[in-house]
This record gives structure tokens, sequence and C-alpha cells, in this order.
């Protein structure tokens, strides 16, 4: 079992309002009576007049009431309700270009469906609509279609601006899409542990990471690299799979996954990460024991590395990987997460946001 951080941790976090510290904890205003995440844009309370909890369900049986304005009982990261139906209609035709107008006329407001999604896709909504009308164009070039049709099939007004911004996001003009060797198609799923951005090729799932990681920008990069890839807003198969499984996953009812992985990497990358997917569910290995199951003894810090290179987060999981001692260190995704992760999997619930194990600190 495992405590929350120290109270003057959490509540400098709260002060900072630090996204590294969404699912850490809640925290309950006594002089208003209700509660917060970390993230609450709302004015910050006295440190004395705060109590912290490690779940929804503990700062509403404390009394408390959501906040209406962070409203902690909406998983972190899921769209809200107002911006659903915007949501479904981009994907019900995603070779619509949609202009303030459009947004006005549904009744939104530009300047907030443009802050959202800064917020949680860093960009703009209509660059979001611009890539993945990119994507629908480059998958219909790929299977022969005529650049004059497909640029106005995709919302441009001319065939110049659509060779443009087609040649800025993939690398090659319109004429030479069948020379881009692959595609990654990236979207996010929400998870009781934060949202995550998943990304997948026609072959399989490629990307898998917490979106607040620090290394993300970089594992994109890498595979953009590696792959020959562009990355476009979207969906497929495998993306599909990706998010029913996990949900299973998180609701204790899935122990392995089924969707088929990418991923390139050097051979000692490589093999560190398959022998990771070789570390069953519920159990540990020490970077020891890894290293000698590579017939590498000696060579913890380079398996270590490895570790942390990997960009399938819990598929390939390398949060099973602990101290010789037992003792946890080094997760992209944050110790929180790996501590939760593994306390999931030898038997604890991750459910109404609560993370196993932790305590309240009052």
């Amino acid at each position: 079992m495992h405590a929350l951080p120290p109270v003057t941790e959490m509540y400098d976090a709260l002060v900072k309002r630090d996204p590294d510290f969404e699912g850490v904890f809640f925290v309950g205003v006594r002089t208003t009576g209700i509660f917060c995440r970390p993230t609450c844009p709302a004015r910050k309370p006295k440190a004395e007049n705060v109590d912290f909890y490690p779940s929804v369900r503990d700062a509403l049986a404390a009394g408390f009431r959501p906040c209406l304005r962070c409203r902690p009982l909406e998983p972190e990261g899921e769209p809200p309700a107002w911006l659903r139906p915007l949501l479904a209609e981009v994907e019900r035709d995603p070779a619509r270009r949609w202009r303030d107008q459009d947004l006005r006329e549904q009744g939104l407001e530009p300047a907030r469906v443009r802050r959202w999604f800064q917020r949680a896709h860093g960009m703009s909504f209509h660059a979001y609509s611009r890539a993945r009308r990119l994507g629908v164009a480059f998958g219909a070039m790929r299977q022969g279609a005529d650049v004059t049709g497909t640029a106005a099939g995709s919302g441009w007004e001319s065939e110049s601006g659509f060779r443009d911004a087609f040649a800025k996001l993939f690398g090659e003009a319109p004429t030479r899409a069948k020379d881009v060797r692959t595609r990654v198609v990236t979207t996010r799923l929400i998870t009781a542990l934060g949202p995550m951005l998943v990304g997948a090729t026609d072959e399989g799932v490629c990307l898998l990471e917490f979106c607040e990681r620090r290394m993300l920008e970089t594992q994109v990069k890498r595979l953009r690299h590696l792959l020959g890839a562009a990355f476009v807003p979207g969906e497929n198969e495998h993306t599909h799979r990706a998010e029913e499984e996990l949900a299973e996953y998180f609701r204790g009812d899935r122990t392995t996954f089924d969707w088929p992985l990418v991923m390139p990497g050097t051979p000692f990358q490589v093999a560190v990460w398959e022998a990771l997917l070789k570390i069953p569910y519920g159990e540990t290995r020490s970077y020891d024991q890894q290293a000698r199951q590579l017939e590498k003894p000696g060579a913890q810090r380079a398996v270590g590395k490895a570790n942390g290179d990997n960009r399938l987060a819990i598929v390939v999981p390398c949060h099973r990987v602990v101290r010789s001692d037992g003792s946890l260190s080094g997760y992209g995704g944050g110790l929180w997460r790996k501590r939760a992760l593994l306390d999931l999997e030898t038997g604890a619930r991750i459910a109404d946001g609560a993370l196993p194990g932790a305590c309240a600190v009052r």
C-alpha cells in the first residue's frame, strides 16, 4: 500500500495546476464544500482550508460536492457534452470543411471550441479538421484517386491550396502519395488512468502513450522517421480494438492483448520489448532478471533505457519491471501510474477514479 504524496507537495501542485498530478489526488475545499481536480482554474484556497483525497468516492463520502468548473466526476480528457455532437459530425463526414459560421450555427462559440482543442490536441479545431481531411485524401490517393477530384472532395477551394497543405503535412506532393511509406492514424482514448494517444498503421498499433508524457512528442518524431510515416487524426480497426481491449483490461476482465503491434527499433530494443511481452500478468521482473534473460548480465542500465524507449505502454508491459528490492523506478507515465497498474494486476480494481491502495491525507 502506498500513501498520497506529502501534503506540501500536493498543495504546491494545486497552486501550480500541475497536470502531472491529475488522478493522483482530489482536493476538498472546506470553505465552499466542493472538491476539485489539481488543475482546477478556480482561485486557490488557503492551505489550512483543504483536505486531500485519493478518489472521487472518498471526496463524496466526506460530504463534498463536485466543482462545476473542473468537473471531477468526468473522466479526465473526456470531451464535454456540449462538444460531442460536433465531434460526431466530424467523424460522420471527415471531408467536410468547417468555418466559424458553421460552428455558430450549431450553437458553438468558435473561441471555446478552439480552446478545448488546443488543450486536448495541441492544435486548433480548424487545424484538426484540416489534418483529418488530409488523412482521408491521403487514403483516397493511395487507392488511385486523382488529385483534382480528391482536392474538390476534401473541401479545398483550389487545387494549389490542397497541394500546398498536403505537402506540408506529408512531406510529399499529392502525386507522390503512393511513395509515402505509411500513414499513422491517431486518436485519444479515455482510460481510468487518464487520456492516452493511440497510433496505428494499416498493419497494427505502433504508439500507445499517456498524453501528458513528456517524451510523447519525441516518440512521434522517432516513429515518423523509422516508419517514413505521416501522422493524421483518425481511426481504424486497430485503434477501435485497442480501445475495446483497454476498457476490458481496466475492468479486470482482460489479462492479455490481441491486437497486432508495430515495433520498429534496434535489434537490442526489439529484443528487450519482446522480453517484456513474456512477463505474465500479475508478475514482475527485476532489471537484472531481464538482462540475464537476454543473456546480457550486467546490462541493467541498457535494459532500463530500452524499457524507457518503449512506445506501447501497458500492452508492452514495462511497468512490470522493478528494482531488485521490489521498489519502483522509472516510468514515463509517472510512478503513481506504475503502482496503479501493478495493483490492478494483482487484484485491486480501478474504479470511480480511485488509485488502488492509496490513502487519504487529512
